[in-house]
């Protein structure tokens, strides 16, 4: 899977991520926003200090992060079956 290697925080509770398969773009992020723990990010400067864990996650302070795969399906609007084509075997047999 791919890794992010640059994040960068935008208006409207938007990300543009740059991953190192060059695959790069924004990801809307404002169905999340006001919600639980995501209500953080009402303060434009907390949701400015977004970065990239030591893991790849994309994260804000300690106690919110998101998962970069997850991340990823969203910018490129690919199923994990798109990316992990034996996935659809599994599928197939359940």
């Amino acid at each position: 899977m791919a890794r992010p290697i640059e994040v960068k925080a935008l208006p409207n509770f938007r990300i543009w991520l740059r991953y190192d398969d060059k695959t790069e773009g924004e990801v809307d992020l404002s169905d999340l926003a006001g919600r639980g723990v995501f209500k953080a990010w009402e303060d434009p400067a907390f949701f400015n200090s977004v970065r990239l864990g030591s893991h790849g996650a994309i994260e804000w302070g300690p106690d919110i992060d998101m998962c970069p795969d997850a991340m990823y399906l969203r910018l490129t609007g690919k199923s994990p079956e798109d990316i992990f084509p034996s996935l659809r075997s599994v599928h197939a047999d359940a």
